[in-house]
């Protein structure tokens, strides 16, 4: 029987590059929209580790909030919105409508489970034309911690009626590999430029480049 297919969504299957003009205009340094979410990301496990949930949306604009004062710049209400805003709006990288439609194909069950809550998640799976591709849409703002702690990949097997040895979670984030492996899934690593397993980290059986060189794989273990 195939594992279910579940997706990470902000950087696996979500383009945050196309946020770049804003962090442009407002910093003159495209890169601090990747300071800017590692530093949503360490909010999170912040959040998670002292139990003191906030939503991610919430986390994203007090990181947002942070990047203007280590940086001297004046954030006007408008500014903050306009980036916020332009989260639920991000495109799919270039790899994924193709890449979904095979798997879609193949008959393979394909669920979305990410740290956005869940009127985020409508939005951003709406918006990017990939909300047809998804039988469920899971949120983290059920278990009121973010990935990769264990009670987040425990929730999304119980909402499908499954064990987590039934899923597969792909994501571009090692750290979400590991999470989801400790918790009982098997695992597929999209190594997105920049993006590396950690050396001391269990590498799933699944590693690729890409997602097309990703959905090889799992089509070949999971077809």
């Amino acid at each position: 029987m195939p594992r279910i297919i579940v997706f990470d969504v902000n950087e696996t299957l979500l383009d945050l590059s196309a946020l770049d003009p804003h962090f442009e205009r407002l910093f003159g340094d495209v890169s601090i929209r990747i300071q800017w979410f590692g530093q949503v990301l360490r909010s999170s496990l912040v959040a998670t580790i002292t139990d003191t949930y906030h939503d991610f949306g919430v986390l994203a604009g007090d990181a947002l909030d942070m990047m203007a004062l280590r940086y001297g710049v004046d954030l006007s209400a408008e500014d903050r919105a306009a980036v916020l805003a332009g989260v639920r709006s991000l495109p799919p990288h270039e790899d994924i409508l193709d890449s979904l439609d095979r798997l879609k194909a193949a008959g393979l069950r394909l669920v979305a489970l990410t740290n956005s809550p869940p009127h985020v998640l409508k939005q951003q799976l709406t918006n990017s034309g990939l909300i047809d591709y998804f039988e469920q849409t899971l949120s983290v703002d059920a278990t009121r911690k973010f990935k990769p702690a264990k009670e987040v990949y425990l929730h999304g097997a119980k909402s499908l009626g499954v064990s987590t040895a039934e899923m597969r979670m792909v994501a571009a984030h090692d750290w979400d590999i590991a999470g989801a492996m400790r918790a009982g899934c098997a695992g597929a690593f999209v190594a997105r430029p920049g993006m590396v397993m950690g050396p001391l980290q269990e590498k799933p059986d699944i590693i690729g480049p890409d997602m097309r060189a990703v959905v090889d794989q799992i089509l070949e273990k999971e077809g």
